[in-house]
């Protein structure tokens, strides 16, 4: 008998007895579907994720001070200005100031939190957006003549003037813990900081968002003027270790601090291969777990066809009276088993996809479901058809004609 005939017969086999093939395949479609959904959704979340952190700067240096060192160690703007032109790689530099302030306007008083820095400092914070809707960005001019100036987010316009946003031009008053004033001449206004809160927070408690020029700043609190730490930009992620290194020894030559470790260079690309990796690892212990269900419909599998091998003796024993060899009935079984398998994967990878495609749409992710994937999965379930058909066949190929033949 050739593979087409076994096939067939297989085929009929497994349509003859509907229900029993769907429920042999209900737990290798159940577990086909999880692994599948679980891979998609898993590997969609960290996509995305990584996709943020790349936003935020692959090529983005974190640039700390110790906290053992001395006051002498501490950045100053002169080290800022070395830094941008001894390393033509970098492309922007800037402090990380934020304090805890007071604002007011004609209208309203609210507590906020002050961002000051250089110019660099609408493209190196991530916690006030950075695009201008009205006006402009303090410069350079403004930093380095310490302008009385100020960008605020619209939030905070809405929140200072009643409503209103078109507010370039107006002063609002700026207060600091020791009770000293700035009066500060709007120039920007960048999109909300907290819009997306809404429904979930009472904005009215939220802190208002702004950002001036350091040296400004330094009017109202010249403690701003120690700066331990600086956000910078690279021109290219490859250079960023080139970059970490000789930003660190250059501050250690100025600084006179040549083996203290003061200064400590992070880079996000690092954080980024680490919750990277641990995402994956999270992903593919999660989908280990669901492949269990694969296990589970394997053994169904096996039991369901040592119940049919039982059912069938006395027609494997006519069969072999006819002249079928222990091969060919060997074969027909373990057919029998993989075309199980296979459907239940196919069935299963399906409704994988669609399960993964309904999460993914309520987490407003993208499902990154892949040809790797798919064909391991597919390939898996053949395997356990393979695996857990191969005693029932052999069993079924083992019969003793004569002894089959009298089976009742």
């Amino acid at each position: 008998m050739n593979i087409r005939e076994n096939f067939k017969m297989a085929v009929d086999s497994i349509f003859s007895n509907k229900l029993r093939s769907i429920l042999t395949m209900l737990g290798i479609i159940i577990g086909i579907a999880a692994v599948i959904a679980i891979l998609a959704v898993g590997n969609g979340a960290t996509s995305e994720i990584t996709k943020t952190f790349n936003d935020f700067g692959a090529s983005t240096i974190s640039l700390s001070v110790s906290d053992e060192a001395s006051y002498d160690a501490t950045i100053t703007d002169a080290d800022i200005e070395a830094l941008k032109s001894s390393i033509p790689e970098i492309t922007r530099i800037s402090p990380d100031n934020t304090a805890n302030t007071t604002v007011r306007s004609n209208f309203e008083t609210r507590s906020a939190l002050a961002f000051s820095g250089t110019p660099d400092l609408q493209y190196t914070t991530q916690s006030m957006e950075s695009t201008i809707i009205a006006g402009r960005y303090f410069n350079q001019n403004d930093y380095d003549d310490a302008k009385e100036v100020v960008v605020i987010s619209e939030d905070t316009a809405t929140a200072l003037f009643n409503g209103r946003q078109d507010v370039i031009g107006e002063t609002i008053q700026l207060i600091g813990s020791t009770g000293n004033v700035l009066n500060l001449k709007i120039i920007g206004i960048v999109e909300g900081t907290f819009q997306e809160l809404q429904g979930s927070f009472d904005l009215s408690q939220m802190p208002l968002s702004l950002a001036l020029p350091l040296t400004t700043m330094e009017k109202l609190n010249p403690a701003v003027a120690v700066i331990n730490s600086l956000t910078v930009q690279v021109t290219d992620k490859d250079a960023i270790e080139s970059v970490s290194n000789r930003m660190v020894r250059l501050l250690e030559t100025r600084h006179d601090s040549v083996g203290d470790n003061y200064y400590t260079a992070t880079n996000f690309l690092q954080a980024l291969d680490q919750v990277d990796s641990v995402l994956r690892l999270f992903v593919n212990f999660i989908a280990a777990v669901a492949a269990i269900a694969l296990l589970v419909g394997g053994i169904g599998v096996m039991n369901i066809m040592l119940v049919s091998v039982t059912e069938r003796t006395r027609e494997i024993g006519t069969r072999k009276a006819l002249g079928a060899t222990t091969t060919t009935i060997l074969f027909q079984f373990l057919m029998e088993a993989v075309i199980l398998t296979l459907i239940g994967g196919v069935i299963g990878l399906v409704l994988g996809i669609l399960l993964a495609n309904g999460i993914s749409n309520a987490l407003n992710i993208v499902p990154n479901i892949t040809l790797g994937s798919v064909l391991l999965v597919l390939l898996f379930s053949t395997a356990v058809g393979i695996f857990f058909g191969i005693y029932p066949a052999r069993k079924a190929a083992k019969l003793d004609p004569i002894e089959a033949l009298r089976y009742e």
